[in-house]
């Protein structure tokens, strides 16, 4: 054997400099690609290819899915460069606010401190820190896959140029009348303390029991008893004969009573309005439910088509508050085991049998979600999503695999108003100003109210010199930060600076998990 035979193929070694040739190269870059007139382009109006990589949270690692998100895009990237057209593949991360508190919060425990022990600044600048050690993590292994993204131009969604974006765009839908803000039943999660929205869920099987409550001439089936002192309604479907006869009536029925010590359950008599509306499923229980404005979220939408009171019997903590009265104090679990065992006790309970069901938990932290009644900022979906559904029916857009558009159509053909304001401290603060003089009225227990009529507070990008209301006070911010996805659906715009924007918008590709086609 040749004593200069050479060494077998080390990936690590030439990977390594291959790929420092390519960055030294700057060809990543579209702005330095020499001009090709040698090549034809078959539709010569086409001169950039546009991809947008889907942003990373920084808490992330690589995994297999990205391997293979990523490696379809670069092969396109390369291909149209090739063809001689401007490709670009847009990079950058995003600072994923529930995801990214919720791995610092736990450091902070493993210290033996919390985010509140800090304060505020300080936490933020811990997360900072955090993000400076960890953050670039998952770009170096993007780079170890041989990806020719424009890494000159890698954008964090909490660069000062792109939150400016995102200021942007929370005032021009305030100012178009699509943002406001209003008391509603949200998710609400007890561990993170702050709102969810739907998309923020996930859901696992849960062996429950249903219990079949009487309340006057009804019997109603829950999973949730302990719910029961909120109750402001009877629902049925309203084509039911069975109910036909006590549609819009008041009905008095015997419920427990809150008062008095927990060792002798009473009876106490209350009114309740019996409502027709169509989300009553015939099939559930006996076809009639319990409605529960302030802690179910479909309760909420009939309680506001029937103009229902609103009784919130659950705090932010998970635990029943005053209204709740003997039982005050209790976490939901144990005020459910012994609401059931005084329900038994004073006759009205009829039964209670096995139910599997599916229990909503924090995407981020595991925690059993609970509905409760919160003032926060919403974004009116209809008006975007008759924007997105145009633009994939008039075929401006294209979703492959096809049948994916169905799932798009379906989801925004049925789509909500959107909880955009989130309780943490990571993240985008809301450029909204508040009076420090003039308090907000109180709205819970009044009829249902999707907007506050008491305004006390200015929506705009820096805080105003002087308060317009009290002409006095130095104007406070508020504390809420935006759902990381209202950011991350800006990158097409805020990912760019104002000269890109003009060169490269619109792009021509997004791939991305199935998962996330929704966010």
């Amino acid at each position: 054997m040749s004593a200069d035979f050479s060494k077998p193929y080390d990936p690590k070694e030439t990977e390594s400099k291959i790929y420092g040739l390519w960055e030294k190269s700057g060809y990543f870059n579209p702005d330095n690609l020499p001009v090709r007139s040698d090549l034809k382009i078959k539709n010569s109006k086409i001169k950039n290819f546009v991809v947008y990589m889907p942003l990373p949270n920084v808490t992330g690692t690589l995994h297999m899915g990205h391997a293979l998100d990523n490696t379809t895009p670069d092969i396109l990237i390369r291909y149209y460069r090739m063809k001689g057209l401007r490709t670009l593949w847009l990079p950058g991360t995003d600072h994923a606010g529930i995801a990214t508190q919720y791995v610092v919060e736990k450091q902070l425990k493993k210290e033996g401190t919390t985010r509140f022990d800090l304060g505020r600044e300080k936490f933020v600048e811990r997360v900072w820190e955090w993000k400076k050690e960890y953050g670039g993590k998952i770009l170096e292994q993007l780079k170890k896959l041989g990806l020719s993204a424009d890494w000159s131009r890698t954008r964090f969604t909490m660069d000062k140029a792109y939150a400016a974006d995102v200021r942007d765009a929370f005032i021009h839908y305030y100012e178009k009348g699509v943002l406001y803000r209003g008391l509603r039943t949200v998710n609400w999660c007890p561990r993170c303390q702050t709102s969810l929205s739907d998309l923020e869920l996930e859901y696992k099987e849960e062996q429950a029991m249903l219990y079949y409550i009487k309340y006057g001439p009804f019997t109603l089936a829950t999973t949730r008893p302990e719910t029961k002192f909120g109750d402001t309604g009877i629902a049925v479907y309203p084509r039911d004969p069975k109910y036909k006869q006590y549609v819009g009536k008041e009905l008095e029925i015997e419920s427990l009573s809150v008062e008095g010590s927990l060792d002798m359950p009473a009876k106490k008599k209350n009114k309740i309005t019996v409502v027709a509306d169509e989300a009553v499923d015939r099939e559930f229980g006996t076809g009639a439910v319990k409605v529960t404005p302030a802690h179910d979220l479909t309760d909420f939408e009939i309680g506001n088509r029937h103009n229902l009171p609103l009784v919130q019997v659950i705090d932010e903590r998970g635990r029943m508050n005053e209204k709740a009265g003997k039982y005050a104090g209790m976490k939901t679990e144990e005020a459910r085991k012994k609401i059931v065992e005084d329900l038994k006790s004073v006759g009205l309970l009829e039964k209670e049998e096995p139910y599997l069901h599916n229990l909503a938990v924090c995407y981020r932290c595991g925690h059993a979600i609970e509905p409760i009644p919160s003032t926060q900022w919403f974004l009116k979906m209809n008006y975007l999503a008759k924007q997105a559904l145009d633009a994939v029916k008039k075929k401006k857009v294209k979703i492959q695999p096809k049948n994916f558009e169905k799932m798009y159509i379906s989801w925004l053909s049925n789509i909500k108003d959107w909880t955009i304001s989130r309780q943490i401290w990571w993240g985008h603060q809301l450029p909204v100003w508040f009076c420090k003089n003039q308090q907000e009225s109180e709205l819970k227990d009044k009829k249902l109210n999707l907007k506050s009529n008491d305004i006390n507070f200015i929506v705009a990008k820096e805080k105003p010199k002087t308060c317009p209301f009290c002409k006095r006070c130095d104007m406070e911010q508020s504390p809420d930060v935006l759902d990381t996805w209202f950011s991350s659906a800006l990158w097409p715009f805020a990912g760019f600076s104002k000269e890109d924007q003009k060169k490269y918008y619109p792009g021509n590709l997004v791939s991305n998990a199935r998962e996330i086609l929704n966010l």
